[in-house]
C-alpha cells in the first residue's frame, strides 16, 4: 500500500519537475510536501491538521518537547500554535514527501456524529500535537485522496466522502480522543482554542491571562496550566511567538521596514523587537527577512507551511 502512495506521489512531482517545496492542488485543504535535503528549524505556525509522511522523516519541537515522525505516521495538530518544524532525513534519491490535509471541522462533527460510541474524554495531559502511526486502512485513504487529484471532476461528490472517512476512521484508532476534543464540546482543547481564537484576533494589544481564562471558563490558575499543557508554552510567551512569526511575514511578503513590522506586531521598543526576534530566529530581522524575501520570491513557499 505505501509503495503505492510513494508511487502515485512522485508521478505528481514528476508533473511539476521534481521541484521541491510545498505544492497546492484543486483540493483548498489539501498540499503535497517534498524536500530533497533535510532542512534548518523552521518557525512555524501550525494549524488544525494532519501532516502524513509517505516517505523521509521530520521533527518538531515545541519549547521543550520533541516530536519525530516517519514514514507512515501523521503530525496531528488540534489548535493552532506556534512550533519549529525540521525534516530529518531526505535525499535526493529518496526525498522527503508528506501529505498536508487541513481539517475541515464540518466534516470533522460529521465523522464524530458518526463513531458508534461517544469518544472518551482527552487525558488531562494530551498536547495540541500528537504523533499518530496510520494503518493499511487508513494509509489506503490518503492514496485514494492523491488519487482522487487526477479526476478533477469528481472532487465535489467524492472528497467530503473520503475526507469523512479519514476522519471517522482516526476517530475510531487509538487516538481518537484526542482527534475528537477538537470538536467535543467542553473539552480543554476545545476551551483552549478559544481562548487561543481570541489571541489571534488581536495580539498586538498586552495579553491577560485574566480575561483569557474567562474566555476558556477556567480561573486563571487552571488555565495557565492546561494552556501550557496543551501549547507547551505560557500565553505570554504564545502572544510573542505570535507577534514575532507575523512581523516575520510582513518583513518577507510585504517587504516592511523593520520598525514598521514591530510597530504593526505591538512593539513599542524597536531594540526590545530586535533584540527578541534575534533570540527566537538566530538572526536580526534585516538580515533574515532578506534571506527569507529571496526564498519566498525564488518559490513563493516560505513560511507557507
Amino acid at each position: 500500500m505505501s509503495d503505492a502512495l510513494k508511487a502515485v506521489m512522485h508521478g505528481f512531482f514528476a508533473q511539476r519537475d521534481h521541484t521541491d517545496g510545498i505544492h497546492e492542488t484543486a483540493l483548498p485543504d489539501l498540499a503535497l510536501m517534498r524536500s530533497t535535503t533535510s532542512g534548518m528549524p523552521n518557525h512555524v505556525l501550525y494549524r488544525p491538521a494532519l501532516c502524513f509522511v509517505v516517505q523521509g522523516a521530520k521533527q518538531v519541537m515545541l519549547g521543550e518537547d520533541v516530536l519525530h515522525y516517519r514514514e507512515n505516521q501523521a503530525l496531528v495538530v488540534n489548535v493552532e500554535m506556534p512550533g519549529i518544524g525540521r525534516v530529518t532525513r531526505a535525499s535526493a534519491r529518496e526525498p522527503y514527501m508528506a501529505i498536508h490535509l487541513a481539517f475541515d471541522m464540518g466534516l470533522l462533527r460529521e465523522a464524530q456524529a458518526m463513531v458508534p460510541a461517544p469518544a472518551k474524554r482527552q487525558p488531562e495531559r494530551a498536547t495540541g500535537m500528537f504523533v499518530d502511526t496510520f494503518d493499511d486502512a487508513l494509509v489506503d485513504c490518503m492514496l485514494r485522496l492523491v488519487r482522487l487529484l487526477d479526476t478533477p471532476a469528481h472532487i465535489p461528490a467524492l472528497y467530503p466522502l473520503l475526507a469523512r472517512e479519514i476522519f471517522y476512521r482516526m476517530l475510531t484508532g487509538p487516538t481518537g480522543a484526542w482527534v475528537g476534543a477538537m470538536v467535543l464540546p467542553d473539552t480543554h482543547t476545545q476551551r483552549i482554542a478559544e481562548a487561543i481564537h481570541q489571541l489571534r484576533t488581536d495580539f498586538t494589544r498586552a495579553v491577560r491571562v485574566e480575561d483569557l481564562a474567562a474566555v476558556a471558563g477556567m480561573s486563571p490558575s487552571s488555565f495557565h496550566q492546561h494552556f501550557k499543557a496543551v501549547t507547551s508554552v505560557s500565553p505570554l510567551q504564545f502572544q510573542k511567538n505570535l507577534r514575532l512569526l507575523e512581523a516575520r511575514r510582513l518583513m518577507v511578503t510585504e517587504d516592511a521596514a523593520v520598525a514598521s513590522a514591530a510597530y504593526r506586531v505591538g512593539y513599542e521598543s524597536a531594540s526590545q523587537f530586535s533584540r527578541e526576534y534575534t533570540r527566537m530566529f538566530g538572526a536580526a530581522p534585516k538580515r533574515d527577512a532578506e534571506v527569507l524575501r529571496e526564498a519566498f520570491r525564488r518559490d513563493g513557499t516560505a513560511l507557507l507551511v
